[in-house]
Order: structure tokens, then C-alpha cells, then sequence
């Protein structure tokens, strides 16, 4: 199979599915992670939409707005994040191909190496972030939207949670090739302390939805 070259905001799912069940090792784990919180992201914003000029949800209309903004923000986020791991594990496997017969083929080999493991490293990290920021909003948002549609606020929080944790696997993965232990040991903790707020917020969403009753207005 030819691999896929055009954007992945471009690409039809069909597309992008085919891609990702193909031979080639890009699009990945990665981009797959970051798909999910895209959905996620689609989901929230369409709840709110949802609960756009509805008497009901009128006193959560600054909310709603800043939501809507942030969400479609994120989708577009979690895109470019997508095809962000996807060249950054592309230019990994580059480095790693690199001539090293040589002493000095191999340096500049671990240079590039170590060089390109970082890049891979951070983006998957920049998901994480992101995803914490989008299951907070969830959050929020759960019993303040339409509880018609609040399922798809607990399904958003899911997705985010998992693409979080699976975001952290690359991270994971790619840490020891970039031969810094103390970044590594850094990195490490965040993503930990990151993880567990990503859960616990994604477990209250999905308490607060449950309870099918809406809640005061924030700041009430």
C-alpha cells in the first residue's frame, strides 16, 4: 500500500482507518490516541450546540459560549497532533536509519537519535496536556448542558481519558533513547501527577452525569 501523504483533517476515515491498518508504521499508536480526543472534543461541542437558545440551559449561555470556542479549538488541536506524531515518529525512524559504519556516522546516528526521540516524546506530552485541559472543560460542562445528550459528555470523557493514557505510552517509550535521565525522570512525574488528575476529573464528569439533575451556574 502507498502510504498517505495529504493532511489528516483531509483524509476521509475510511482513509485514515486503512492507513492506520496497513504495513507502515505511521500513522500510529500516536496519531490513533489523538483521533480519539478529537472525537472527543467533536462530542462537547456538539452537546453544547445542543444546548444552544434553550430556555432550560439559559442560565449557563458563558459557559456554553466559551466551550464551544474551546472545543472546536481542540479538535483542530488534537488534528495537528495527530499528524505532529505521526513526522515526529517518521523523523525517528530516519535518524535510526542513518549510516553507522563510521565512528563519526555513528555519532552524528545517536546525535540525530537522541535528537528525534525528544521531538517524540513532547507531542504525545502536548496530548496529554491536552487532554487534561479538554476533560476539564467536560467537566463543566456535565449537568450545565442538554441531559438529553449528557451520555456523549461521559463517552467525551472516556475517550479523553484513554487518549491520555495511551498518549502516555509513547511518551513512555520513547524516554530512553533520549539518554537524560533527569529529563526523563521529569517527564516521568508530570505525566504521572497528569494521569491521575486526567482520571479522577473524568470520573467526576462521569458521576456528575449520571446523576441526570442540572447544577447551578458556575460561580453560584
Amino acid at each position: 500500500m502507498t502510504p498517505r501523504t495529504d493532511p489528516l483533517a483531509g483524509q476521509r476515515l475510511g482513509d485514515f482507518l486503512e492507513a492506520l491498518a496497513s504495513e507502515q508504521p505511521v500513522p500510529g499508536g500516536g496519531a490513533a490516541a489523538a483521533v480519539s480526543a478529537a472525537l472527543a472534543a467533536s462530542l462537547t461541542a456538539m452537546v453544547v450546540r445542543l444546548s444552544l437558545d434553550r430556555e432550560k440551559y439559559a442560565g449557563f449561555g458563558e459557559l456554553h459560549a466559551e466551550a464551544l470556542a474551546a472545543s472546536d479549538a481542540a479538535r483542530l488541536r488534537f488534528t495537528e497532533l495527530a499528524e505532529q506524531d505521526a513526522a515526529a515518529y517518521a523523523a525517528y525512524r530516519a535518524a535510526r536509519g542513518m549510516p553507522h559504519e563510521t565512528d563519526e556516522q555513528r555519532v552524528a546516528r545517536e546525535a540525530a537519535t537522541r535528537e528525534a526521540a525528544r521531538a517524540a516524546t513532547k507531542v504525545p506530552l502536548e496530548l496529554v496536556k491536552a487532554c487534561q485541559a479538554q476533560v476539564e472543560l467536560v467537566e463543566r460542562c456535565a449537568g450545565r448542558t442538554n441531559l438529553y445528550v449528557a451520555s456523549d459528555l461521559e463517552v467525551a470523557a472516556l475517550l479523553l481519558d484513554s487518549a491520555a493514557r495511551a498518549a502516555a505510552v509513547n511518551v513512555r517509550a520513547n524516554l530512553p533513547s533520549i539518554g537524560d535521565e533527569g529529563y526523563a525522570s521529569a517527564v516521568t512525574a508530570e505525566l504521572d501527577q497528569r494521569l491521575q488528575q486526567v482520571q479522577g476529573t473524568a470520573d467526576r464528569a462521569r458521576e456528575r452525569v449520571a446523576k441526570r439533575t442540572l447544577r447551578k451556574p458556575e460561580g453560584e
